[in-house]
Formats: structure tokens, C-alpha cells, sequence
């Protein structure tokens, strides 16, 4: 046998042993008679300066044994399972008015509820617990059920969640946007915050292990107008009764949001004046994502819409009024298409029509001109012989009537 396999061999034996080992101590630690069996998590969290809901319902093996019409206590033992009136661990006991720990059982023992709420927690009071039912008739401790407590200074983080996840999101799709933290105290939840409204209504629910959540929400129609939109969230948690408050905010959320193209438009070079002979460039732009995978231009025409050639430039010569107007483009995208405005090109300023325009006008006047002075030349300056002879003619007309 090769050394790679021998130290396999013993490196799964070994693997062996060990989980033999630790199997051992856990079920030595949690006999299969145990008499009290908890439902509560098994870990939880509580802020420094503010309190803890224990969510917790209890099962007893030997039924014929609880009354729940008698006397029951409820009793919580931190460290080990070990009870005795004498030691320290014992933090709480109901049948007490003083206790090491402010604890308060808020659950019905008859009911078999051990709900109970921790006041007031320090980070001192992280460490193992255990609950213990104690009555007349019936007495045992759920050995088996320990419940891990961390008490924090820091606020926990709220989480923001997208639904459907933010991955492909698209423009029309409808999604809901929720920020949420958890709530180890429903008697003292947390404010949440966000960017999306002002005085966002907030809203506790119990999850399915017992324990709560805050959260506020928003749903939205999504659209291009979303897309780069960061959304932040935090959450202040009341302390110390209410005089001081830790915030703790969400980590940001960024949405890429897809659309179709938008703000299609042809763009005119030159934006000046043109003559019958030179070149016109159009190019079209848009705003898409992802980006335009696809420009068309179109020509109107006595026949209908005439596809002309494809791209985002198209160049034209101009030999005539009408090869300038009436050009589109179409942007085209995997969402779909936009259409720009149709090219009328004397909006630009280019003008063949209105250059033809001024020079008839520039015409016609400069024909009125031209005979008005022709005419005041034939009225006002007449030979002076003519003048001389018409005088002669009127003077032999007045002698020969006298």
C-alpha cells in the first residue's frame, strides 16, 4: 500500500474517532429520558442597553406527572444545567420577587408557554441558559435545550432585499423593495428609515422560530429613470428606556435597471444653410440599456416609409428641396425600439427652400426698384428743345384766335 494511502487510511479513522468522541459527549449530555423539552431558538442576539424576548413553549415525557392546575414555577439556570438554590447560576425564579437577573415571565406555565422577556441586558450577561420547570408534582430541566444569549453594544445591521433578487431587473417590471431588522425586543422595535419615502410606515412581524422582525416596504414599477438609483437603509434601536437611540445602517443597494432605447433624435451637419450640390451628415443617437444594438434610417415617401440603410451616420446629397426632408431613424435594442422624430431639415436651418425663397423675394424687389427709377427718369428729365417747340405751337394758336 502506497504512503498516500495509508495516510488516507488513518486520516478517515481518525475522522472517525473524533465524531465517536463527540457523539458521545453529546448524548451524555442530553440523556433520551430528559424530562423537559424546549421549542425556543437556539441562539440570539440582544442589544446592549435594551431587551430580549424569549420566545419559548415547553413539552414534558411524563404527562401524568404536570398538573397544570397546580403550582408551577419557571425557573432560568445560566452556565450549566446544574440546579441548586444555593449557586449563583440560578438567575431567575418566578416564585421569587427579587432575582439576580430582570427577567420577567410573560408566558402561561399552564399553558405550557415559558415566553419570558430579559430587561435592561448588558454584554455581561452573554452565556449559555437553560430553563427549568419547577412544581410541586413535577419538576425537570430541559438539559437538552440550551439557549445561547450574545448581548452587543452595536445595533444590528437592517437588510434590504429586492424581490426576485437584483439581478435582470427590467423597465415595467414590478417589484417590491423591502428593508427589515431584526427585532430582539417587540416592545421596543427599532425605527427604520430609507431613501425611497419620508415617514415610511413600519410594520413588526413574528417569523416562524418565534422571534420578530421590523420592516417598511415599497413597491415600484421599474423604469429607466431607476436605473443607478442607490437605496439606503437604517435602523435606530431606543436604549436605556428610551433616552438613547444606536443606529446601525443596511448595506447600499445599487439597481441596474435594462430599458428600451429613449430620447431617439437626428442630429443635422452642417446646422447651417446648404445649396444643391453639397453633402448633408445625420447622425442618430440614443439612450438605451443595454445599448442600441441596431440603427435604421427611414425615408417617407409618396409610397409609404422606404428603408434606406442601417447605422447610427447617413449621408446625403442634396440636389433637390425634397432629398432633405422627411428622414428617420429607428434605435433598436433587446427590450425593443424607439422611432426619432421625422428630419425636417429647414428646422435645423437648412434650407435649399428658404434660400430659393430670399433670392426670389431679393428679385422682385430689385425689379420694382429698377422701373420705378427707369420710370421718374421718363417723367422728370424731358429734352429742353421739345419744351422750346410745344411753347411755339401754343403762342401761334393764341394770335391767330385774337
Amino acid at each position: 500500500m502506497s504512503v498516500i494511502a495509508v495516510q488516507s487510511v488513518k486520516m478517515v479513522t481518525a475522522n472517525m474517532l473524533l465524531s465517536v468522541f463527540f457523539v458521545s459527549g453529546a448524548l451524555s449530555a442530553c440523556p433520551h429520558n430528559a424530562g423537559l423539552i424546549i421549542d425556543a431558538p437556539k441562539q440570539m442576539e440582544a442589544l446592549s442597553g435594551s431587551c430580549l424576548q424569549i420566545p419559548c413553549n415547553f413539552s414534558v415525557k411524563y404527562k401524568e406527572k404536570f398538573n397544570s392546575t397546580g403550582t408551577i414555577f419557571g425557573v432560568w439556570i445560566k452556565s450549566n444545567s446544574h440546579f441548586d438554590q444555593k449557586t449563583n447560576n440560578v438567575i431567575f425564579n418566578s416564585s421569587k420577587m427579587n432575582n439576580i437577573y430582570p427577567m420577567n415571565l410573560t408566558g402561561d406555565l399552564s399553558e405550557k408557554n415559558c415566553t419570558t422577556l430579559f430587561s435592561s441586558v448588558i454584554t455581561s450577561f452573554t452565556d449559555t441558559y437553560y430553563f427549568r420547570v419547577d412544581g410541586s408534582a413535577f419538576f425537570a430541566t430541559a438539559t437538552c435545550d440550551p439557549l445561547q444569549i450574545t448581548v452587543k453594544d452595536s445595533a444590528p445591521r437592517p437588510s434590504i432585499e429586492i424581490s426576485g433578487g437584483v439581478n435582470d431587473l427590467k423597465e415595467k417590471q414590478s417589484v417590491t423593495i423591502t428593508c427589515s431588522a431584526f427585532t430582539p425586543c417587540p416592545h421596543s422595535p427599532p425605527k427604520l428609515t430609507w431613501t425611497l419615502q419620508q415617514d415610511p410606515h413600519n410594520i413588526i412581524e413574528q417569523n416562524t422560530d418565534a422571534t420578530f422582525r421590523t420592516k417598511i416596504q415599497e413597491t415600484i414599477t421599474l423604469s429607466d429613470t431607476h436605473d443607478g438609483l442607490t437605496i439606503s437603509c437604517s435602523a435606530g434601536y431606543p436604549v436605556n428606556e428610551g433616552k438613547d437611540v444606536k443606529t446601525a445602517a443596511a448595506e447600499k443597494i445599487t439597481l441596474s435597471v435594462s430599458y428600451a432605447p429613449k430620447n431617439t433624435l437626428v442630429s443635422v451637419s452642417p446646422s447651417g444653410l446648404v445649396s444643391a450640390g453639397s453633402w448633408v451628415n445625420l447622425t442618430c443617437s440614443s439612450r438605451a440599456k443595454p445599448p442600441v444594438s441596431r440603427f435604421t434610417w427611414f425615408k417617407n415617401s409618396k409610397d409609404g416609409a422606404i428603408s434606406v440603410t442601417e447605422g447610427d451616420f447617413y449621408s446625403i446629397l442634396v440636389t433637390s428641396v425634397t432629398d432633405i426632408k422627411d428622414y428617420y431613424c429607428v434605435a433598436t435594442n433587446d427590450l425593443g425600439s424607439q422611432t426619432s422624430p421625422l428630419t425636417n431639415f429647414a428646422e435645423f436651418g437648412v434650407g435649399v427652400n428658404v434660400t430659393v425663397k430670399i433670392l426670389g423675394i431679393v428679385a422682385l424687389y430689385s425689379t420694382f426698384i429698377i422701373f420705378e427709377c427707369w420710370f421718374k427718369s421718363r417723367c422728370c428729365n424731358k429734352p429742353e428743345k421739345e419744351a422750346e417747340e410745344v411753347d411755339y405751337v401754343n403762342r401761334v394758336i393764341e394770335i391767330q384766335a385774337s
